[in-house]
């Protein structure tokens, strides 16, 4: 064999060796169980929004409406008797999305409203009020038409299959106009706490 195949047989073998290796050791860190009971820290929640202003219109309100159906229908999937982790879970993700919103003066706006009227994650009518609540802040803000809230669950449908036995047919969503009461902001040691 000529020297230049032993040089290029010996980096194969080195490459290869390294790649092994570097397998070997990232694979059992990929694997290792991630903990989801634990939620966010505060300063995750609650940091600063640091998307810039969107200047565009056009853009900024087909933002504005496609982030309200995603919230409404996520209200209106919720479960009726969420598990602590449910709440935890969706109280997080609306502090994220506020924070993380590409509209920076939307993002800190709606974190304004949060520290006014934090999430309610109590139940799945909570939820959903809360949300169509807020909404109509905004929509006071932007002096767009209010919506009626006790129609919430009527108006969300989000095409989605029921539960497994009703895979097959897509459903309304369980929520009737009369599911809903009005939405109840409790003081607790000075803190609002919602549910």
């Amino acid at each position: 064999m000529p020297p230049r195949r032993h040089v290029t047989l010996a980096l194969m073998a080195i490459v290869a060796f390294i790649a092994f290796s570097f397998l070997l050791t990232t694979g059992g860190q990929r694997d290792a169980p991630f903990d989801t009971s634990v939620a966010p820290s505060d300063s995750v929640l609650h940091g600063v929004a640091t998307a810039a202003k969107l200047e565009n219109a056009t853009i900024k309100a087909e933002l504005g409406n496609a982030a309200w159906k995603l919230l409404h229908t996520m209200m209106a999937k919720f479960p009726d008797e969420p598990t602590e982790d449910d709440s935890t879970s969706l109280k997080s993700f609306v502090y994220l999305f506020a924070r993380l919103y590409p509209c920076g003066e939307c993002a800190r706006h709606f974190q304004l409203l949060l520290e006014k009227y934090p999430p309610q994650v109590r139940s799945r009518s909570s939820a959903a009020t809360w949300a169509c609540h807020v909404h109509n802040e905004v929509n006071t803000r932007l002096k767009k038409e209010l919506f009626d809230c006790s129609k919430i669950g009527d108006f969300y449908d989000c095409g989605c299959g029921g539960d497994d036995d009703e895979k097959s047919t897509p459903t309304k969503s369980k929520i009737g106009s009369g599911d809903f009461t009005p939405l109840k902001l409790e003081k607790d040691g000075g803190l609002t706490r919602g549910g």
